[in-house]
C-alpha cells in the first residue's frame, strides 16, 4: 500500500490512501482519520485497507481525487520517536579521516543513532526556514522506516517484523554549529533542526524484490539547484540494515507504534555514484585537494529527493524544498 496524510489545517491532517502510481487518492475516516490512528491499530486496520488499495488501483473505486504531491504533509506529521541512525559506516570513516581521527573498531559493531526532534517536521514540499546561512546548512539524503510497538528487547533477527511502512528522509544538518555541540559531549540539539519525509509512505511488499535483508536495493537520486548531485544505492555498503537498527533502538526501552527509524546519510565506496550530502562531498575534497571547494547551502538554494523504481516511476513522491530566511 501506499499512504500520504493531507495538511487540512490540523496538527495530525488526514490520511490518505494513495495508489501505486500516484495519480488517485482518497481519505478513508471509516478506517482512521491519521496515520498514528493506522500505526495503533495496524493488524486489525490493515486488512480493510488492503481491500480498498486493491480498489483504487483498478479504478473502481467511489471519491477519489487527484493525488497533488504539494498538498502533503509529512507521512506522520509529528511522531512520538525519531531516532535516525549512520548505518552507511563508509560515510563515517569518510569524515574522520578527513579531519585525521581515528575511527574506533567497535562503529563497525555497534550502530550509531541519535534521538532528533519530531514535533515539527516539515512537509515534503515546504520551504526550509533558517535564521542563518553561516549555520552550514547541509541536506541528507536518506530512508526511514516507522514501525509498530516495539517490544524491548528484540532481536535483529525479529525486529524486521516490526518494520511497516518505509518513507524517504532529508535530515537537515548545521555543520557549522556541529562541532561546537559535540564538544559538549552531550550530542546533537540546535544543529539539528526539523526534518522532512516524503509525500509517500509505502508497504515494504509494495517494493517487490527490492525490498529484501531489510534494505532497498535502488539508488537514492539527490539534485540540488536542478543539478543531479548523487544517486549511491541505498542496498550497497549499508552495514547495518533496518532490522539492526530497530533492535539497537530497542535495546533498553520498547518502541511505540508510530516510530521513525532513519538510516542516515546512503553513502557508497563508489564515489562515481556522487554524494546524499554536501559534507561527504567536501570530506572528499579536502582528502584530495588539502581544502574543501563545495559551498554549503544558502537561502535560495533548492534539494530535491526521489527514488525511481525499475521502470523509472516515482515510487514515495518527491521532497523539494528551498532554503529561506526565516523571518519570526
Amino acid at each position: 500500500m501506499k499512504l500520504a496524510t493531507y495538511n487540512n489545517g490540523r496538527r495530525d491532517g488526514v490520511l490518505m490512501l494513495v495508489s501505486r502510481d500516484l495519480k488517485k487518492a482518497v481519505a478513508v475516516p471509516a478506517i482512521a482519520n491519521t496515520m498514528q490512528q493506522l500505526m495503533d491499530s495496524w493488524d486489525l486496520l490493515v486488512p480493510q485497507l488492503q481491500e480498498l488499495y486493491e480498489a483504487l488501483n483498478q479504478g473502481i473505486l467511489p471519491n477519489t481525487v487527484d493525488f497533488e504531491e504539494d498538498k502533503c504533509h509529512s507521512p506522520l506529521p509529528r511522531a512520538y520517536q525519531w531516532a535516525d541512525g549512520s548505518a552507511y559506516v563508509n560515510h563515517v570513516e569518510l569524515v574522520r579521516k578527513a579531519r585525521g581521527a581515528e575511527m574506533p573498531e567497535s562503529f563497525w559493531t555497534d550502530p550509531l543513532v541519535y534521538q532528533g526532534g519530531s514535533d515539527s517536521f516539515i512537509p515534503p514540499r515546504a520551504d526550509i526556514p533558517l535564521a542563518s546561512d553561516e549555520w552550514g546548512i547541509d541536506f541528507e539524503s536518506e530512508i526511514a522506516v516507522i514501525t509498530d510497538d516495539v517490544p524491548m528487547g528484540v532481536s535483529a533477527e525479529n525486529a524486521h517484523k516490526h518494520i511497516k511502512l518505509l518513507m524517504l528522509v532529508n535530515d537537515v544538518s548545521l555543520r557549522n554549529l556541529i562541532p561546537g555541540e559535540l564538544a559538549k559531549g552531550f550530542g546533537f540539539f540546535q544543529s539539528k533542526p526539523s526534518s522532512s519525509f516524503s509525500p509517500v509512505a509505502v508497504t515494504p511488499d509494495e517494493l517487490g524484490d527490492v525490498w529484501r535483508d531489510c534494505k532497498i536495493h535502488l539508488p537514492l537520486v539527490t539534485h540540488l539547484n536542478d543539478e543531479l548531485f548523487g544517486q549511491p544505492n541505498a542496498g550497497v555498503d549499508m552495514t547495518f540494515n533496518f532490522s539492526d537498527l530497530v533492535s539497537h533502538v530497542a535495546k533498553t526501552r520498547p518502541i511505540g507504534a508510530g516510530a521513525i527509524i532513519g538510516s542516515g546519510t546512503i553513502s557508497n565506496y563508489d564515489r562515481s555514484a556522487g554524494s546524499s550530502c554536501l559534507a561527504e562531498k567536501r570530506m572528499l575534497e579536502v582528502i584530495a585537494d588539502g581544502k574543501p571547494a563545495t559551498r554549503f547551502m544558502g537561502f535560495g538554494d533548492r534539494v530535491r529527493v526521489e527514488m525511481f523504481d525499475k521502470e523509472n516511476h516515482s515510487i514515495f513522491g518527491s521532497i523539494d524544498q528551498q532554503v529561506v530566511r526565516y523571518e519570526p
